[in-house]
């Protein structure tokens, strides 16, 4: 049972401006919660037990709200005193966690990924990192990822129109141990330091879930989560 996630919460929230002021992304209203709620409602329904907010922008109110907030599961909080990249939030929080595994999962986005079955996968892989892919039809905002045959990523694609394909939905299951065997440094991108290299590897899985997604990014987006996270909690 892996029950710890890290919540990468840091983000500016730069294309949410116009209708969300002054709130880091994780921290936009949704109804009357923040959209951090519904995230750690969805991680208590799936287990977990302990999230670790990895926080950089106004990570005081994030801090205020949890503390105030009755809670299903326990939180606690690393803050970035300078921008560290997506990578370097996540080395920032590893010394919080104390399991051997460890969920990490966008702070901006709801995936209704089944963790266990996630984790399943991940294990039967042998793999050390694998991530949550989402299957999407007509989008061009998302770069694309391909397969093989034993679910190994084989390629990550720019972004550009697509019909259909896989895109990378913002979880990921993987070791603290792996992680630091890998000599990153502080300050990197997930993305272009450890995703990239490792498919060149053939070290990463992808688990597809055709489960509802969205991405609070952008107003049009962050106005469907409004409709459905609010009419399903």
């Amino acid at each position: 049972m892996i029950t710890e996630c890290i919540v990468l919460a840091g983000g500016l929230g730069t294309r949410l401006r116009s209708v969300v002021a002054d709130k880091p992304k994780c921290m936009a209203p949704v109804g009357d919660q923040p959209f951090l709620y519904y995230l750690l409602q969805y991680l208590h329904r799936q287990g977990i037990t302990h999230a670790v907010l990895s926080l950089g922008y106004k990570s005081e109110q994030v801090i205020s709200w949890c503390e105030q907030t009755p809670l299903p599961l326990r939180v606690s909080f690393t803050v970035e005193r300078e921008p560290l990249g997506t990578g370097g939030g996540i080395l920032h929080a590893l010394p919080a966690i104390s399991g051997e595994a460890v969920f990490i999962v966008n702070g901006d986005t709801y995936f209704d990924v089944d963790l266990a079955a996630f984790r399943q996968f991940h294990q039967q892989q042998h793999s050390q990192l694998s991530l949550a892919l989402k299957p999407m039809q007509q989008f061009d905002r998302y770069g694309s990822i391909t397969l093989d045959g034993q679910q190994r990523i084989t390629a990550f694609h720019e972004k550009r129109f697509c019909e259909a394909g896989l895109i990378n939905g913002g979880i990921y299951l993987t070791s603290p141990a792996y992680l630091k065997s890998l000599s990153l440094p502080e300050k990197f991108s997930f993305e272009q330091s450890v995703l990239e290299p490792q498919v060149t590897a053939g070290n990463l899985y992808g688990f597809v879930s055709d489960t509802y997604f969205i991405d609070i990014g952008i107003p049009e987006d962050y106005a469907a989560a409004q409709q459905y996270l609010t009419g399903n909690h």
